[in-house]
Parts: structure tokens; C-alpha cells; sequence
């Protein structure tokens, strides 16, 4: 009973999204990634990472484009980035996690698309970005006062999404679903639609 209506409910969401975007929101670790490809998939819609975009936009990765222009030049890029790839229908767009920080970036997901907060605590998070090394917010002596502080300033701003999902430590499968049966349910289709209209 369950999978049927979770196949009825993936229906209903692709039906549904009629050319918008999946934008998935949250802070580094939360799983944007891996669950944005796996929800893609799920959806048959195309994956796009932003950070990716704007690597290859730049020619440079992220932390080089942090060391050589600073975070007010890389924020820039990925704002003209993101309101580019809004620009291209149906999607699984994930983000990094200062990109719904700017006001001009939350409005144009507001037009062309869903936010979704992936919501992760604390020690979650840290478990998951200890292992890479490649996140240049967290490239000082104090990485979890860092995250401490990332997660009071921006959790209000993420609050503002469409929809909250928690991020725990389950197969990633098992958020996707959440993900699927939150969309399928989600009161605001008309708001999108009309936006647009």
C-alpha cells in the first residue's frame, strides 16, 4: 500500500511541478547532493549542482575562487548562476548552503520554483564535513564554533522555505521518500502556478 502510494504521489509532484525547479537548501553536510541526484532520479528529472556550475563558470574550483577574488565575488558569480539555472524548467537544483542567504536568490526560487531546507543538526553536520576538506568556510582553527555560528545566522533565513525536511542519519533513500510525500501534499501549487501566470 505504502510503495503504491508513493508512486502515486511521484506522479502527482511530476504533474505538478509543470516546469518548475526542486531547489534544495540547507547548510554544507545536510545531504543537498546526494539526495538532490537520488531525488532527481527518482522524479526523472535532470540533476544540477550549483556549486559545480559555478566551478566550471569560473574555470576555478570553489576554494580557489575563495583564496583569489573572496566570498563577496564568489557570492556575486553564484547568484547570476543560480537565477541562470532557474531559467531552465524542471529540475533538481541543489545548492550551496550561503545561496539563500541572498534576498534576490530567494525570490527567484520563489518564481521558478520549490525550496526545500534540508534540516541537519549540529553533530550530524560536523560528522559529515569533517570528511572532505574541500569546504573553505571551515578553513580556520575552530571549524565547529564556525558551524555554530553558520547555523544561528542562517537557520532563520532557511526557515523561510516551502517545505522543511530533516536530514538524519538514514539511508538517503528514506528522505528522498519524505521529500516525494511532503511535495505531493504541499498547499502552495497554486501560488506557484499563479506566479507565473
Amino acid at each position: 500500500m505504502a510503495r503504491r502510494s508513493l508512486s502515486k504521489d511521484t506522479t502527482t509532484v511530476r504533474q505538478r511541478l509543470d516546469g518548475h525547479a526542486i531547489v534544495l537548501v540547507g547548510l554544507m553536510g545536510a545531504g543537498k547532493t546526494t539526495v538532490g541526484r537520488r531525488l532527481a532520479e527518482k522524479l526523472g528529472l535532470a540533476f544540477v549542482d550549483a556549486d559545480h556550475e559555478i566551478e566550471l563558470a569560473a574555470g576555478q574550483t570553489i576554494p580557489e575562487i575563495f583564496a583569489r577574488h573572496g566570498e563577496a565575488y564568489f557570492r556575486d558569480g553564484e547568484r547570476k548562476v543560480i537565477a541562470r539555472l532557474l531559467e531552465n524548467g524542471a529540475q533538481v537544483l541543489a545548492t550551496g548552503g550561503g545561496a539563500y542567504m541572498n534576498g534576490d536568490t530567494r525570490e527567484a526560487i520563489r518564481r521558478h520554483g520549490i525550496a526545500i531546507w534540508l534540516r541537519a543538526d549540529f553533530d550530524l553536520l560536523m560528522r559529515r564535513v569533517r570528511r572532505r576538506s574541500n569546504r573553505p568556510l571551515l578553513q580556520n582553527a575552530d571549524p565547529e564554533a564556525v558551524m555554530r555560528k553558520l547555523i544561528e545566522e542562517r537557520y532563520p533565513v532557511y526557515a523561510e522555505a516551502d517545505l522543511t525536511v530533516d536530514s538524519r542519519d538514514v539511508a538517503h533513500t528514506s528522505i528522498v521518500n519524505t521529500i516525494i510525500r511532503n511535495l505531493a501534499r504541499w498547499p502552495g501549487w497554486d501560488r506557484l502556478h499563479n506566479a507565473q501566470s
